[in-house]
Order: structure tokens, then C-alpha cells, then sequence
């Protein structure tokens, strides 16, 4: 099974790009739809990383905002972060990938906005970057 990241900064189409690939029907991993599941009620990040960031957790599930005010500016915190999150997403691409290859899939995506900064860029067989205009950019952040 081939594997081909997808990466690209904020506002470069990258939803747009993978969405082309699943519209040819490649199944798409979004690790940012990954990380909101595990942060949501009842997702596997929840119990964890509210023990490890006291307050986080409002009605279930991980405030987004609440948690960047403690790990912004504080690398030790955000690897302690990083030591809860990535294992978890390790694990949710591996299921990924296992039912890819369950239904024979020859190809899959992976949408990762941080492919290259987590070294996953060494997991997959191709690399596809979405670029776009700046002013574009700007235009749709």
C-alpha cells in the first residue's frame, strides 16, 4: 500500500486537495479531525490530558483555548502535551491504515499539517504540498 502526505500551511487548500483524493475515492486520515475526536466527549485524549492540564476539560471535553493559555511559551508543557496526543494519533492512523489494507486499498492519504515537524515525512512514500498565493491566503485565513 502506498502512502502519500499531504501537508501545507494554513489556508492552502488542503482540505480542498484531499477532498479531490477521497472524491476518487483514496481514504483520507485528517490528523486535525483526529485531534478534535480525541478532544471531544468522550475521545480517548480526554481523561488523560485533563489530569495532566487541570481546568481544560468544560463539559466533557478539551477546551481548545483553555488548554493553548498552558502550553503556549512553555516547551516542557508542550512536550508533556505532545506525550499524551501523539501516541494516541499513532494509534488512530495504525487503525487507519489496518482498514485500508483490510479492503485492499492500494493508496491512502494522510493530511498532516505537521508532516515534516513530526518526521512523518519519513512514513510515506510521497509527499504532496499544497501552496497557494499569498494574498489567496491571507484572503481565506
Amino acid at each position: 500500500m502506498k502512502i502519500i502526505g499531504l501537508t501545507g500551511s494554513i489556508g492552502m487548500g488542503k482540505s480542498t486537495t484531499a477532498g479531490m483524493f477521497a472524491a476518487e475515492g483514496v481514504p483520507v486520515h485528517d490528523a486535525d479531525a483526529e485531534v478534535h475526536q480525541l478532544y471531544d466527549v468522550g475521545g480517548a485524549a480526554v481523561g488523560p490530558v485533563g489530569l495532566a492540564f487541570p481546568g481544560v476539560v468544560v463539559d466533557g471535553k478539551v477546551d481548545r483555548a483553555l488548554l493553548s493559555a498552558q502550553v503556549l511559551g512553555q516547551p516542557e508543557r508542550l512536550k508533556q502535551l505532545e506525550g499524551i496526543v501523539f501516541p494516541l494519533m499513532g494509534k488512530a492512523r495504525a487503525d487507519f491504515f489496518a482498514r485500508a489494507q483490510a479492503e485492499g486499498r492500494d493508496l491512502v492519504l494522510l493530511d498532516v499539517p505537521l508532516l515534516f515537524e513530526t518526521n512523518g515525512h519519513e512514513r510515506v512514500d510521497a509527499v504532496v504540498t499544497v501552496t497557494a498565493d499569498p494574498a489567496l491566503q491571507r484572503q481565506r485565513v
